[in-house]
């Protein structure tokens, strides 16, 4: 199927042919059709399916083809979506796509001066893209009304209840008139976000793309079998290789990325790390650096990069592999998007053996190994009982310093008197 086949106006048409965009994905094969007839609709879907275009082109048609009935462009349209770069993101598509549509978008979130968000909804605005907290603060200001939305989306829904979005969400539905088109998309469909779809949408009509369980055929996997003190040694020896540029490198914790950023900028290799205890202007700089290609290694941890869409990403390395094995093929999927060829490179430490198995299985194929590399696996994992003690003698150490602290904390201090001359 083509885009041509989907009863798109030429306008958005034109746009997307200059993307080089002609085969829709599974998720807007499915859901445009849906919401070009005016359906609500429960989505779930991937970050990186093509779930944006799924809506922005729908909402887009039906916004040129029913021009507002105000002369002063009002708020027609609403995104509600959980983080600044996501929001970034999903806006510039709308006016990617929207290009020759003469549709104005905006996209206002928290973390930074309010000023030229307001101005540019004084001007006009016929879809907005918010965050939450800044959307219900403008609000209040008295700078957005919502009477006028016909079509309303809200995404990435589990992670807006994961960040405690919830009771924001319900404001903002509440000041949201009865009568619109709805669509809501989330990654997973656990319990809380169905009912919460019940509260948002009419009738809807549902998509489900399956979670990935295999990677593009065009993406190339190597695993690298090492001990863990080893991988900082490894990944710089990997990156001896200068071809590999940029590289989108992911982390298992926030404290593991800024230690593997500290080793490679002292070997002069500029790099980067994005996660949830950076500013979000830290994080959108970064991101931006890595765009222009002014680092070389982005280091992220997998709740701070979800959202990263970087075109034509060759480089994947995963310095720690993750326990889960859907995890591993939605990292290494970053790259080999769109029929281009990506490679997947991953480190592996003994106690990691186990989800590379576990990740084979999935896939239903087995991961290149690289031998014959200077810093090989030698060390075993450790049995059950050796975890158990020591996890045990880990706990233990951690109460002896906290008592020692409180210990020193509570002992006072000798004052000290100045001697005369």
């Amino acid at each position: 199927m083509q885009f041509t086949e989907l009863k798109i106006i030429e306008p958005v048409l034109k746009a997307l042919k200059e993307e080089e965009y002609t085969t829709p994905t599974p998720i807007q094969q499915q859901t445009i059709p849906l919401l070009l007839d005016g359906h609500d609709l429960l989505g779930s879907a991937q970050t990186g399916t093509g779930k944006t275009a799924a809506f922005a082109i729908p909402i887009l048609q039906h916004l040129y083809l029913a021009p507002g009935k105000n002369k002063r462009r009002t708020i027609r349209s609403l995104v509600i979506t959980p983080t600044r770069e996501l929001a970034i993101q999903i806006e510039t598509s709308f006016r990617v796509y929207g290009k020759y549509t003469g549709m104005k978008t905006a996209v206002i979130y928290g973390g930074v001066n309010q000023k030229a968000q307001t101005e540019a909804l004084r001007k006009g605005v016929d879809i907005l893209v918010a965050t939450p907290g800044r959307l219900l603060d403008l609000m209040e200001q008295g700078y957005i009304d919502l009477q006028n939305i016909e079509y309303f989306v809200l995404d990435e829904a589990d992670r807006m209840l994961d960040m405690g979005f919830i009771h924001d969400i319900r404001r903002i539905i509440a000041k949201l008139p009865e009568k619109r088109q709805s669509m809501f998309f989330s990654a997973t469909l656990p319990q809380n976000i169905v009912q919460l779809s019940r509260k948002i949408l009419t009738n809807p009509k549902k998509v489900e793309i399956n979670r990935e369980s295999a990677p593009a055929e065009t993406i190339k996997q190597y695993l690298y079998y090492t001990n863990k003190q080893n991988k900082k040694d490894l990944i710089l020896h990997i990156l001896e290789n200068q071809d590999i540029d940029p590289v989108l490198l992911f982390s298992r914790t926030k404290h593991g990325a800024d230690k593997i950023v500290r080793n490679l900028k002292k070997q002069n290799i500029a790099s980067e790390a994005i996660h949830g205890d950076k500013s979000q202007n830290q994080r959108q700089k970064t991101l931006t650096n890595f765009k222009q290609h002014k680092i070389r290694v982005l280091v992220a941890s997998d709740l701070a990069s979800r959202g990263i869409d970087i075109e034509k990403l060759k480089y994947v390395i995963n310095y720690d592999i993750p326990n889960e094995s859907e995890t591993y093929v939605h990292r290494i999927g970053r790259s080999g998007r769109a029929g281009d060829e990506g490679t997947a490179i991953s480190l592996c430490e003994p106690e990691e053996n186990g989800y590379v198995k576990d990740i084979e299985k999935l896939i239903n194929g087995r991961i290149e190994r690289v031998t014959g590399h200077p810093f090989p696996q030698t060390e075993r994992p450790m049995t059950q009982e050796e975890k158990k003690a020591f996890e045990k003698e880990k706990q233990k150490r951690k109460q002896e310093y906290f008592a020692n602290k409180k210990k020193s904390q509570a002992r006072p201090k000798n004052s000290s008197r100045k001697r005369g001359n």
